[in-house]
């Protein structure tokens, strides 16, 4: 009744394929079904964290099928010679409930999280982007190598991992796989990484409030994919986008901008991308079909949302909400 597909098979039909075009259509997969996003029920992912990692369950639904998938993200795995991240998921037919596939999800999660960066900077980045700093060499980098090679016609790749290590290895698989035209630099530390750069990608695996980028590090023009920031209390960027906030009695809370910053396509971003958020994403129900993010509710009531002017806006709720600003 259940069809299986373990590592072995993924990883047949990724070698048969090759890895770039099988990014690619991934790639193309994903851009489709965001193309169709309100047919999905989209339920909020389960999350389970510990001091040491996080489990997670990530359902979605388009009313036809039924999926989830169980992951995993464990940093300290590496030090005794296990995965960081593991995945499996479950895909089933709604009308009869009954499962119909069973699949190992581990290499699959990695070429998902490369085809989605991807797909991101083709809308986002500059079109002749071909220099791309890769911060965190480890596995993920070298799917997110190929991704932006293949996809993007990323030609120099600007290398910087605080474990060397984990950079050899990078280097090493880059050169077995030949990939065409591609210049590999090795650099001494994130700011050298990134001097030159169209795009900059972070993908480091430590669980912690990290500060990988600053402003200073960041030009105009230059399209940032953040991968390793995935988690409440893991951060790759510098809070520098607000100039400060006050908070009053953890229940009102005021955040001012720092003036000048833009989108990587030059237009500025204001409070009008927060009024955005708030009345066209976060309140429509049809994008956002179960309510509020539970970090904005408390005792299930949203706060009230004020543009105060171009660079200040206010979030007030009835209760204090400790969860808001932790």
């Amino acid at each position: 009744m259940v069809d299986y597909i373990g590592i072995e098979r993924i990883r047949q039909l990724v070698a048969r394929r090759g890895a770039a075009r099988f990014i690619e259509e991934l790639t193309s997969e994903i851009e489709a079904d965001f193309l169709r996003w309100n047919e999905f029920d989209k339920s909020v992912r389960h999350a389970t964290h510990s001091p040491v990692g996080v489990i997670e369950l990530m359902p979605a639904s388009d009313g036809r099928l039924y999926a989830f998938k169980y992951v995993n993200g464990h940093p300290k795995n590496t030090a005794v010679g296990l995965l960081t991240v593991t995945a499996f998921g479950v895909l089933a037919d709604v009308h009869t409930g009954y499962p119909l596939l069973l699949s190992e999800l581990t290499l699959t999660t990695a070429l998902r999280t490369a085809a989605a960066s991807a797909l991101a900077a083709r809308r986002m980045a500059r079109a002749d982007s071909r220099v791309m700093a890769l911060i965190g060499n480890g596995a993920q980098s070298e799917f997110q190598a190929i991704a932006f090679h293949s996809l993007l016609g990323i030609r120099e790749l600007r290398l910087y991992d605080t474990d060397a290590g984990a950079t050899d290895k990078l280097e090493r698989n880059l050169a077995r796989l030949a990939l065409s035209d591609l210049e590999v630099v090795r650099c001494a530390s994130s700011a050298a990484a990134v001097q030159g750069a169209d795009i900059i990608t972070t993908v480091t695996a430590d669980k912690r409030n990290a500060t990988i980028l600053t402003p200073e590090m960041i030009t105009g023009g230059v399209h940032v994919n953040a991968v390793g920031g995935d988690c409440p209390g893991k951060t790759e960027l510098h809070p520098d986008i607000l100039e400060s906030y006050e908070a009053k009695d953890g229940r009102e809370f005021t955040l001012k901008l720092r003036p000048g910053h833009k989108w990587s396509d030059g237009e500025p971003f204001t409070t009008e991308d927060f009024r955005y958020f708030w009345d066209d994403v976060a309140n429509n129900p049809d994008l956002s079909p179960f309510g509020l993010p539970p970090v904005l509710k408390v005792r299930d009531k949203g706060p009230k949302f004020e543009v105060l002017s171009e660079t200040a806006v206010r979030f007030t709720w009835e209760d204090p909400n400790p969860q808001f600003l932790p």
